[in-house]
């Protein structure tokens, strides 16, 4: 296996997968662009093709296209290499597959249970003929993998037992339930067209299941999704995004639905660049706990993004909830006019160049949410507490204060509401609920713990692989001597026990990135270097944040103690950067 990670990088240039992801610009003997790691304006994200590897000189990531996948799509190491190898060409194989942890277990089952619901789609007619009706054609049914599970308690269950998959392994999937009466679990999903859900690399992380209309007595819900499970995290995926990805980057912009059939449908006329949010949540940040949310893969690709959610109220709230969210991350969101009664799977049924040309005239959500107010014709007081209540948490998240003297001037116009008013009420918009309007001190940015903890668990790996060939054991203790001198024994001893359980995948994950590296102690010591810089880095950005509080509270203590302290530590990042330059050859 570990020859697989070479032949990828000899048929992929780092400037071809980078390329594909951000815009490049050529930079003497290497590459530049705007760091999609961090928001920035000018520039600081360097490639180099010699070497194969980037660095970004304004937030210090770094790495080779692994780890740039790996980080832009918030996959895991595996999940890399499937995407990477699949666009080289190149078929993984692993020469010792008897090891199966719990996530490769679960994958297995998920995959199981698609090819089930697969062949029972094949083999009943009534949930094809709904397909069909609904205007999916045959081949997009093989591209997403649509299925159908029987309306049986436990037909799934009974087939995956004969797989030899436990009852345990099919419960942390999510596709049993325990019997609250019995001993014995029952099938998640049952009588229901499903859809797969995947993550980035194409792997089934989940399901959405909509009920037959003729078992659709409204005491069920018309679609069931999968809870969630360590595989399938609601707020870090989008139906759809691992076959739209690409487009969205290419068009520069996403679309995005409500519902399954309303990506399916949009996909198979030609907008491919479309995800849905159905059997997902919207997360109101691009980082949790050190893993990237679902929106925050989306602005990666594109800035830019249309919400098409159906006309009815429903819609109507949830397209205001994710345009908020969407405005919050400086995102810019448009709004496109759905006919009454209609969602986009119908109006592509009828007409798919209708469905073209609402997405063409699609409006800027505060633009849009205006012009519907404006078309109601209210009296002027009412249609004053319209527009504080609809319109102005809008220009409150806007992070460009250009912007919000854009839309203030506008909606004064237009609405004949003074501009002082406006402002006035601007301002009083709970600074708990939205972005404050104005704010000119930079706080400290938020303690970010992902690029440490990929580090700690990279050495980790690197051990655990060491000590699994007795050759190496006097290695090994030395990359143990050096974590313990950084972390402390108590922080080593903690994250020894944290990584237990997925030993075998860093072991894996080891073996592949350095099985065939010439010197690995210099590799490993050039970790080491990253990992004292991650931790003292992140000493300083709470220290940073201790000053901030200190000055707010103008304890001057408080605050010359801090000061020393960040400057002790900016002190200790600089010996330590001349100490790697020194070092390198």
């Amino acid at each position: 296996m570990s020859g697989n990670v070479e032949q990828i990088k000899e048929r992929l240039s780092i400037t071809e997968v980078l390329g594909s992801y951000v815009k490049l610009e050529k930079a003497g003997s290497n590459y530049k662009a705007r760091c999609p790691f961090h928001n920035e304006k000018t520039p600081s994200f360097f490639v180099s093709p010699a070497r194969g590897s980037y660095y970004c000189f304004g937030c210090s990531s770094k790495g080779d296209i692994f780890s740039f996948v790996e980080q832009f799509e918030g996959l895991d190491f595996v999940g890399a290499l499937k995407v990477l190898a699949q666009r080289a060409g190149v078929e993984l194989t692993r020469e010792n597959p008897k090891v199966r942890n719990e996530k490769e277990r679960l994958y297995l089952v998920l995959e199981a249970a698609t090819d089930f619901f697969e062949k029972k789609l094949e083999v009943d007619e009534e949930s094809k003929a709904y397909l069909l009706k609904r205007g999916v054609k045959n081949e997009s049914i093989k591209n997403w993998r649509l299925g159908f599970a029987p309306d049986s308690w436990r037909s799934l269950y009974e087939e995956l037992i004969k797989q030899r998959f436990s009852a345990e392994e099919m419960q942390g999937a999510g596709l049993v339930r325990k019997s609250e009466t019995s001993s014995g679990f029952y099938d998640m999903f049952r009588g229901r067209i499903m859809f797969p859900i995947f993550d980035s690399s194409d792997r089934v992380i989940g399901f959405s299941g909509r009920i037959l209309p003729r078992l659709d007595d409204g005491k069920m819900g018309k679609y069931v999704n999968s809870p969630e499970t360590i595989l399938f995290n609601k707020s870090r995926v989008l139906y759809g995004l691992n076959k739209a990805k690409l487009d969205v980057r290419k068009r520069d912009y996403s679309i995005m639905v409500e519902g399954q059939m309303d990506l399916v449908m949009s996909h198979q006329a030609g907008f491919t660049n479309t995800v849905a949010v159905s059997g997902t949540a919207l997360s109101n940040d691009t980082m949790v706990d050190g893993s990237v949310t679902n929106l925050g893969l989306v602005q990666r690709l594109s800035n830019n993004i249309i919400l098409a959610f159906d006309s009815d109220e429903a819609g109507f709230k949830a397209s205001g909830r994710n345009a908020k969210i969407a405005l919050s991350l400086g995102m810019d969101v448009k709004v496109a006019k759905m006919p009454k009664g209609d969602d986009p799977a119908d109006i592509i049924l009828r007409d798919s160049e209708e469905w073209k040309n609402i997405i063409k005239n699609s409006k800027h959500v505060i633009d849009f949410t205006l012009e519907t107010l404006l078309e109601k014709n209210l009296e002027s007081r009412k249609l004053g507490k319209e527009v504080e209540l609809q319109i102005l948490p809008y220009i409150a998240v806007l992070k460009s204060a250009i912007d919000q003297s854009h839309f203030i001037v506008k909606i004064s116009k237009a609405a004949g509401i003074k501009e002082e008013a406006l402002w006035s009420e601007l301002k009083k918009i709970s600074m708990s609920t939205f972005v404050p309007v104005s704010d000119d001190f930079k706080r400290p940015e938020p303690i970010k713990t992902g690029r440490k903890s990929a580090i700690e668990k990279k050495i980790i790996g690197i051990i655990y692989w060491q000590e699994s060939m007795d050759s190496s054991l006097n290695l090994s203790v030395e990359f143990r001597g050096s974590l313990k001198s950084i972390l402390g024994e108590k922080r080593l001893e903690e994250l020894l026990a944290a990584t237990l359980p997925n030993k075998n995948d860093l072991i894996f994950e080891a073996e592949l990135s350095y099985d065939k590296t010439s010197n690995l102690k210099r590799e490993t010591d050039e970790l080491m270097l990253n990992l004292e810089e991650e931790t003292l880095a992140l000493e300083l950005s709470e220290a940073m944040s201790n000053l901030y509080k200190a000055e707010q509270a103008k304890n001057q203590d408080e605050i010359t103690g801090a000061l020393k302290t960040c400057h002790e530590l900016s002190a200790k990042i600089t010996a330590l950067r001349a100490r790697r330059h020194a070092a390198t050859p």
